[in-house]
């Protein structure tokens, strides 16, 4: 999973809940790290600085975010894209890719988002900012980390050749974020499980087999024996 071309964008801690969830291999992100970096696994991983604690809510579709960011393609033309986040769950909600940024994309992009609430939900509170770049501390960081996951795990590892091929990009990583990648804040769930309640015992389940797999390996520890030399 380290090295496979299929993993690429996924960073090497979801890897290790990921691989809880699918395949049973309960090792503690360290664990993945250090072994990736004795026997020299390449990730294609770029180092960057994690995003600070912003605000945070108890429950999906209280808090929603709405941002923007601009996509170089190799012809040096620029793409917009458009998203709106979660705060709760880190589902993303809607999103568009545009090659002229109008007064009309966010009211568009909160109508469609908007046609996932549930029935008699209440009005979700919208943050954004007040601005062309989201740069104020008021603001919280959570959506600029979904684009810096987009663009530096997926993005660019292609070659951005048009607009067409960047919301093709964005499609499969928008599927993978909400329905296939466990995120450590929500100990191994999907942002998809977050915002519908329907995670049931994830959780408790892997929290079980990692303590399965600690017992396993010390009495593994215990019997196992040395050779001695004459």
């Amino acid at each position: 999973m380290v090295t496979s071309a299929e993993w690429r964008h996924v960073p090497t801690g979801r890897l290790a809940l990921l691989a809880q969830r699918a395949r049973g291999v309960f090792a503690s992100p360290s664990t993945w790290y250090r072994l990736a970096r004795e026997h020299g696994w390449p990730r294609l991983r770029g180092r960057r600085k994690g995003p600070l604690v912003g605000i945070r809510v108890s429950r999906p579709e209280e808090l929603w975010h709405i941002d923007k960011t601009v996509i170089r393609i190799v012809d040096g033309t620029r793409v917009c894209l458009h998203a709106v986040i979660d705060n709760f769950s880190r589902r993303i909600l809607a999103w568009r890719v545009i090659e002229a940024f109008g007064e009309w994309t966010s009211a568009n992009l909160l109508v469609a988002a908007g046609r996932g609430l549930g029935a008699g939900a209440r009005r979700p509170t919208l943050l954004a900012d007040a601005g062309v770049e989201n740069r104020n501390r008021f603001v919280d960081p959570l959506i600029e980390a979904w684009w810096r996951s987009l663009k530096h795990q997926w993005l660019f590892l292609h070659p951005l050749d048009s607009a067409a091929m960047v919301r093709r990009l964005v499609e499969f990583y928008d599927a993978e974020h909400n329905l296939r990648l466990p995120h450590s804040a929500f100990g191994g769930q999907t942002p998809e499980e977050m915002y519908f309640g329907t995670e049931g015992v994830v959780k408790e389940r892997l929290a079980a087999g990692r303590r399965a797999a600690r017992l396993a390996r010390v009495a593994a520890n215990r019997t196992a024996s040395c050779s001695v030399r004459a």
